[in-house]
């Protein structure tokens, strides 16, 4: 039976001297892997062009409960992107982010507030004309609350130290070596505190940026199982630095 389904792609690799897998959330069937086959042909370029990182799809799916891999039959751009593949910085973050989605997020059940998140957060990342240098700190943050791993906001004089294990701030230094120190701590919990439509009006310089970025990746293996390096992590630091 096919399934019709929104989709972010995350990932591709290559399967055959023509085909690949692709990796896609859904919508409707969570993180799933599809097997595309011809898409690497010459008469195919073109449609291998929009299986690019965060691009948002509507996809025709043959779906089967317990396949490892499925079958795509057709797949189609359901938001045509304005900036994000013509600047090269927006679309180093949208390859940070899509490796990060695609090593935290596992499940193949359906999760329609998670999906709205990154399906509208993209869009929206696509319109930004200020600030977009800051986006991914806010999502990542945001994103945390959808994956079970919500920040504390109970920052104050007291609680001044960020604690990466329980994501809330302390009124002592945590005794192990990846704690922020008081300045980064400080930093995390504007952080916690930044809104989708003032990204411009955050004070932060691109040092500062990296650092809290590599912070805030730091959080995520701690607290999801074998997430692994982030590779892309070096790229959007040499881009910001």
């Amino acid at each position: 039976m096919i399934h019709k389904s929104k989709a972010v792609v995350l990932h591709q690799i290559k399967y055959s001297e023509t085909s690949v897998i692709v990796t896609l959330y859904t919508n409707n069937f969570g993180r799933q892997a599809y097997v595309i086959n011809g898409i690497r042909s010459s008469k195919s370029k073109q449609k291998n062009g929009i299986l690019q990182p965060l691009f948002l799809l509507e996809i025709d799916a043959y779906h089967k409960p317990g396949r490892e891999i499925q079958r795509l039959k057709e797949f189609r751009l359901t938001y045509v992107f304005n900036s994000i593949p013509f600047d090269v910085s927006k679309s180093t973050i949208s390859m940070f982010i899509s490796e990060i989605l695609y090593k935290v997020i596992r499940s193949e059940e359906q999760d329609q507030q998670l999906f709205d998140f990154i399906f509208d957060s993209v869009q929206y990342f696509d319109t930004l004309e200020k600030g977009a240098s800051n986006f991914h700190l806010w999502f990542l943050i945001n994103l945390l609350g959808y994956l079970g791993f919500k920040l504390q906001t109970n920052y104050s004089s007291i609680n001044c130290w960020f604690d990466m294990k329980t994501g809330s701030f302390v009124p002592q230094r945590p005794n192990y070596p990846q704690t922020p120190d008081l300045e980064e701590s400080q930093k995390m919990a504007d952080l916690i505190h930044l809104e989708a439509d003032n990204f411009f009006l955050y004070p932060i310089t691109g040092k500062q940026r990296t650092r809290m970025l590599e912070i805030i990746v730091d959080y995520y293996g701690i607290h999801i199982d074998g997430m692994g390096n982030i590779n892309s992590l070096a790229v959007l630091s040499d881009i910001f630095s």
